[in-house]
């Protein structure tokens, strides 16, 4: 991990941490941006390592950059805590890619690499159509997302990756690449969750199916002794279910039903759930916030988009700084690995905002989290106190060793290389491909060498 993220005083987080290689004569033809300030990331706890950032408005351009610099990585909405997109020398945004087009006759969208869930949600609405899942937060890239496997929640759902149907890439030597699921089998599967390592995707297809209706309850204060006998049961009351807890009094907090409508449901919901009870008003998942910024909630259907993320898109859902982990576990031992991490609950509850726990359905995505796995995934929201957190976060790893965990590829963790790398059966044939695409490690970072190539 990079040691520029986490508690610092703010002198020292400011101060530029990397080198501009990239000349003014090539920033000029390429049209890479100077930036006047240190670049973070959402939650502010990385600075990026380089003040060159390119932001080509055609994939043209994209290609020139992609074949005229030595080192390069793709930068989208800067949601990853980790320095997953970060380099010394040069970064390209593709937020100027936005454009948007439905194929009603396949039942698919092509979205530019700008595009965010957010913008193209309701368009997807307007026209009839619907994604199957959606994460937390709206305010993500589609093609950032895909490339760390962000998920999203239910017993059912596969991760946002899990929607794509075709990609369009431009590879090391600023050619581009077409890749679907039909026609390039065990290529296309290696190149979805691609870590930034394949090259610059440009653009994403995405599968639709019909829009449709969702209904929310939080119900309060399930005890977690329900979960050893009903853990199935409990996860698979919804479309799309969460459960929050602070490990303090075997207890979630909170827990977040999302049930699709279909026609003629009565959307009744019972006052108890497992002897939590329905919460009579909004909530927020930290007690005490403001609830503004979250999703309708109390059964009151609406739209996917507006009920299936917790946070609403015109909203900034952090209360402040913020820094976050997540481990995947098997689903079928995911009560288990929950009272492994409970026996943290005092070294951990000092330093967290809450923890959330969703499922997310096995894939066969390879460098995806829940490849050939149903899984439990165990969220940690941290207070921005990076030096505590980083000597929980060993202590977190060893509880959940013996279940084989799998941190997300786009926040915060401290696993071994070696072991993270055993985690990922088609490993050795994912970095044959992208030697084959880029042969010089255009695309490879610190943190990429770190995790996948060092033994």
């Amino acid at each position: 991990m990079a040691a520029r993220v986490g508690g610092m005083d703010k002198r020292e987080f400011l101060k530029t941490s990397g080198v501009l290689v990239t000349g003014s004569m090539l920033s000029r033809v390429l049209g890479a941006e100077q930036q006047p300030a240190h670049r973070t990331n959402w939650a502010g706890n990385l600075t990026y390592s380089t003040d060159s950032l390119f932001t080509p408005a055609s994939v043209e351009e994209v290609c020139r950059v992609v074949k005229d610099t030595a080192k390069l990585r793709a930068l989208g909405t800067r949601h990853s805590f980790n320095s997953i997109a970060d380099s010394k020398q040069n970064q390209i945004s593709l937020k100027r890619l936005d454009q948007i087009a439905i194929d009603d006759k396949a039942h698919t969208v092509k979205v530019g690499a700008g595009i965010t869930y957010g913008a193209l949600s309701p368009y997807l609405d307007a026209h009839g159509y619907a994604l199957h899942n959606l994460a937390s937060l709206p305010h993500i890239s589609v093609a950032g997302a895909i490339a760390t496997a962000t998920h999203g929640s239910g017993v059912h759902n596969g991760n946002l990756a899990t929607a794509v149907n075709a990609l369009e890439i431009v590879t090391a030597d600023g050619k581009i690449i077409h890749l679907a699921r039909e026609k390039d089998g065990e290529q296309f599967l290696a190149s979805v969750v691609a870590l930034g390592a394949l090259g610059v995707v440009t653009s994403v297809t995405l599968n639709l199916q019909p829009t449709f209706q969702v209904a929310q309850s939080v119900y309060q204060n399930l005890s977690l002794d329900h979960l050893e006998h009903h853990f199935e049961e409990i996860f698979s009351s919804g479309y799309s279910v969460s459960l929050f807890t602070d490990w303090q009094n075997h207890q979630a907090t909170q827990v977040w039903i999302k049930r699709r409508i279909v026609p003629g449901d009565q959307n009744k919901w019972e006052p108890e759930f497992f002897a939590a009870k329905l919460a009579a008003q909004k909530l927020h998942p930290l007690a005490g916030h403001p609830t503004e910024s979250c999703t309708e909630q109390q059964g009151i259907p609406g739209p996917w988009y507006e009920r299936l993320p917790h946070f609403r898109m015109n909203f900034t859902p952090s209360s402040g700084q913020e820094l976050q982990t997540e481990y995947f576990v098997p689903f079928d031992r995911g009560y288990e690995a929950i009272l492994a991490v409970e026996k943290l609950r005092d070294r951990i509850t000092p330093h967290l905002f809450i923890t959330e726990l969703r499922t997310i359905a096995a894939d066969d995505l390879w460098m995806s989290m829940a490849y050939t796995r149903a899984s439990l995934a165990i969220h940690f929201t941290w207070k921005p106190e990076w030096l505590e957190v980083s000597k929980v976060l060993p202590l977190i790893e060893a509880q959940l060793e013996p279940f084989e965990a799998r941190p997300h590829w786009g926040k915060l963790f401290t696993v071994a290389p070696a072991r993270l790398q055993a985690q990922y059966a088609k490993l050795a044939e994912f970095k044959a491909l992208l030697k084959q695409h880029d042969p010089e490690g255009k695309f490879r970072n610190e943190f990429l060498a770190g995790n996948l190539y060092v033994g």
